[in-house]
């Protein structure tokens, strides 16, 4: 039976950033297999900005309601929510983004060795 290059030993529920480990040297599947994940990782990160914008639009909207007293908690906690959406999204980005390049850099260094 072959060895799968990616194995995850000790998988948690929620471990963000897996180290990647290829066996050999990028061939351009992989190569494309790594910017398809770049650009969905990106895009994702527009989407939690975007949501956190939403909240943030919608808390500035409940807290001009003067009707309601009661919607200025309810806009507060939209505000954190926001703030808390942005910094989840970016924090998400980094990592994968560092785990992408260090995996790309691994496969080159043994490029190069191999060379």
């Amino acid at each position: 039976m072959a060895k799968s290059p990616m194995t995850f030993k000790n998988m948690k529920l929620l471990r963000f950033g897996r180290d990647f480990k290829p066996d050999e040297q990028v061939i351009l599947r992989d190569y494309l297999a790594i910017e398809r994940t770049r650009l969905a990782n990106e895009r994702t990160l527009l989407s939690y900005i975007r949501s956190s914008l939403y909240l943030l639009l919608g808390s500035i909207g409940l807290y001009q309601l003067k009707e309601f007293a009661n919607f200025k908690y309810l806009a507060l906690l939209a505000l954190v929510f926001s703030a808390i959406f942005f910094i989840i999204g970016v924090y998400r980005f980094t990592l994968l983004k560092r785990s992408l390049k260090r995996l790309y850099y691994v496969s080159e260094e043994k490029e190069k060795v191999n060379t």
